[in-house]
């Protein structure tokens, strides 16, 4: 069994980011790019930018399972990326409004049960 400290390490913890340009010319075409992002915000994803959704995973394990359900819904047309990132990788993002850096979001501690 885990103890708690390895549980929760910087280097299990994942983030999972979808970027993603979908075509949005046709009526068609906007309802697959809005279908796709509903489907991401109902798995658990936050919009970080219009294109960019990201979502906190405590283990690597689980970071593969949101993987493969993206993997799933992806839309006929377009691009779309799919990055796995430790939390310590994600500590080291840099983020700015205008010019002014914005601290980040600390990630909320989620409770498993078994």
């Amino acid at each position: 069994m885990l103890s708690n400290t390895n549980r929760f390490n910087a280097y299990r913890i994942m983030w999972v980011l979808v970027f993603f340009d979908l075509p949005t010319e046709t009526k068609k075409e906007r309802r697959a790019a809005s279908l796709f992002r509903k489907k991401l915000i109902d798995d658990g994803f936050t919009m970080f930018q219009f294109s960019i959704y990201l979502r906190h995973c405590p283990s690597r394990e689980n970071a593969k399972v949101h993987t493969k359900r993206v993997k799933s819904i992806l839309p006929k047309h377009g691009k779309v990326c799919i990055l796995e990132i430790t939390d310590k990788q994600f500590e080291k993002m840099e983020l700015f409004h205008g010019v002014k850096p914005i601290d980040i979001p600390q990630p909320v501690q989620q409770l498993e049960l078994f």
